[in-house]
């Protein structure tokens, strides 16, 4: 797994809630099934107030968006799985936040779909949609580009090598806690 993510950031407030990253109507889809983990990506954050921006174009799989760039308590609401794993199946990377919901957090390492980071400072008025940002998962950084300004983000620690190694049930079957 590359340590650098670069790409365009999608930019959130506070309190976007897991009914906005995916509607209870899709969560009847299976991300285990691939045509269906395809799809739970298409409607990543589609319940967004229109004020935002559409983050999957009509007709489209994927965003074109990376790196999703949030304010505080990210990811509060229900507890499920499926917000990660929408946001992992769009193509999103890492979610750089001032603050998550404790469950989305956890959730994020349990699939192994992205990288929760957190950052002291809240970078949604400084990161505009669209801005190309590169995350340093090692050095703990978000860059804005191409200016060069660089935000330090609180280390991921042990979190990091559960996502590396694609969530909490693969960590445990390679190093040896599960068959």
């Amino acid at each position: 797994m590359s340590n650098v993510i670069e790409g365009k950031a999608f930019v959130l407030d506070d309190n976007i809630d897991t009914d906005q990253i995916i509607p209870a109507q899709y969560l009847t889809l299976v991300p285990t099934i691939p045509e269906e983990y395809e799809k739970l990506g298409s409607y990543a954050l589609s319940g967004l107030p229109d004020a935002y921006p559409r983050f999957v174009v009509d007709g489209a799989m994927k965003a074109e968006y990376t790196v999703i760039v949030a304010g505080r308590n990210f990811g509060c609401g229900s507890s499920r799985e499926h917000a990660p794993v929408s946001l992992g199946a769009a193509g999103t990377k890492a979610v750089v936040a001032q603050s998550y919901a404790r469950i989305f957090y956890r959730n994020c390492m349990a699939t192994g779909e992205l990288y929760p980071l957190e950052c002291p400072v809240d970078l949604a008025d400084i990161v505009k949609t669209g801005q190309t940002v590169r995350v340093d998962l090692d050095a703990a950084t978000l860059t804005v580009l191409p200016d060069g300004e660089t935000h330090q983000l609180l280390p991921l620690g042990n979190a990091k090598e559960v996502i590396d190694q694609g969530g909490l049930f693969e960590y445990a079957r390679n190093n040896g806690m599960i068959g």
